[in-house]
């Protein structure tokens, strides 16, 4: 199988193609259009197979689109390019609309094009995968609310409440996916994943920056007390999952992807602390660093996935625990300074986003 995927330089989407490259024998397109978080380093493990090629395009130009699907003739598209930060959302909204939105717009009317051309055959076996986030459903109740909160959980079925520019743009671009299904018939299905972590995780998102910003001796900032609870899934936990989908999942079903381990932020970051302290050990202790700062507008208080319909349906579920996790994503780190020094040596330093106040 020859599969498309956008965003493949980005966090999970590199995950995806080294996972695809190493494991199977299907080959890939990796189209991205390199903005901040896209780094061709994230690949260099798969770079020189001859089953891997790279296209350098912006998911809004379907001129360059349609020459990417007549060039490579794909089998199969995993839609993961997308604005991702919440914080960055808050700053600046109109990246987001423009990629997750309009993007996933042109790309689904290109795919629509490309698969009502293919011969019968590869039309019934075409599939556009959506990658999507559990964010789109908003928040869940809180233990500290209420004694039974944590027997709720987002389905597949649970209502659409975004709460933030970026996942208001999500879901908007979930809306699209499904719309296209009903309406042209288009081969869709969607899956909704929680917080992801691990290896060559763009620095600006809480883990990663936790683990730098002790590393440089930093402040490690945590929002209001650092109750918010999320349910943690480590991303090469994720790329099998969305392979199993691609490859096995049912036209027009969502699957809900988590790797059942919830969390308050306030825990992640002291047990980083402590994994960092026996790894790179100290004399001054990395749970001293932790600074609480203010909030920021409209954070959600808790994500937790019920992922029992993928584990049924596909037989999937999560390899690694937290705590395996946390240890392999700080090791990672540990291990490969030349990564993280370069991205830091970018546009990009260890400071905070999205303080815009509320009016």
């Amino acid at each position: 199988m020859k599969i498309l995927i956008t965003g493949g330089a980005g966090f999970i989407g590199s995950a995806v193609i080294r996972y695809i490259i190493q494991n199977t024998d299907d080959s890939v397109i990796n189209l991205d259009k390199l903005t901040y978080a896209g780094n061709l380093e994230n690949l260099i493990k798969v770079s020189d197979s001859n089953r891997y090629f790279f296209e350098q395009v912006d998911i809004c130009n379907r001129t360059e689109l349609e020459r990417v699907f007549r060039q490579h003739q794909p089998d199969s598209i995993m839609h993961l390019a997308a604005e991702s930060h919440v914080d960055r959302s808050i700053d600046g909204p109109s990246a987001f609309i423009e990629t997750n939105i309009i993007g996933t717009y042109k790309l689904l009317e290109v795919a629509r094009a490309y698969w009502q051309g293919l011969d019968e055959m590869r039309k019934q076996t075409f599939r556009f995968h959506h990658i999507s986030t559990d964010e789109v459903y908003g928040d869940l109740p809180h233990p500290n609310e209420n004694g039974q909160a944590l027997k709720h959980l987002f389905t597949e079925s649970t209502a659409y409440e975004p709460s933030s520019p970026y996942s208001a743009s999500k879901a908007s671009s979930d809306h699209l996916v499904r719309a296209w299904r009903k309406t042209y018939g288009l081969p869709t299905i969607i899956t909704n994943c929680s917080n992801n972590y691990g290896p060559y995780h763009f620095p600006e998102k809480l883990i990663p920056h936790i683990i730098l910003n002790a590393l440089h001796g930093k402040p490690l900032p945590i929002y209001g007390t650092g109750d918010q609870i999320r349910d943690w899934l480590y991303v090469e936990d994720h790329a099998h999952a969305l392979y199993q989908v691609v490859t096995k999942g049912r036209i027009g079903e969502t699957y809900n992807i988590g790797g059942h381990n919830e969390k308050q932020n306030i825990q992640v970051v002291k047990t980083l602390c402590t994994i960092l302290q026996e790894l790179r050990p100290q004399e001054a202790r990395y749970e001293d660093l932790i600074t609480f700062v203010k909030d920021r507008p409209g954070h959600d208080r808790r994500y937790a996935i019920d992922a029992s319909k993928i584990e049924r349906e596909l037989h999937w579920k999560p390899k690694e625990s937290f705590e395996s996790g946390m240890k392999k994503t700080v090791q990672w780190y540990l291990d490969n300074t030349i990564w993280w020094q370069r991205v830091l040596n970018g546009d990009y330093q260890l400071t905070r986003l999205g303080e815009t106040n509320q009016e």
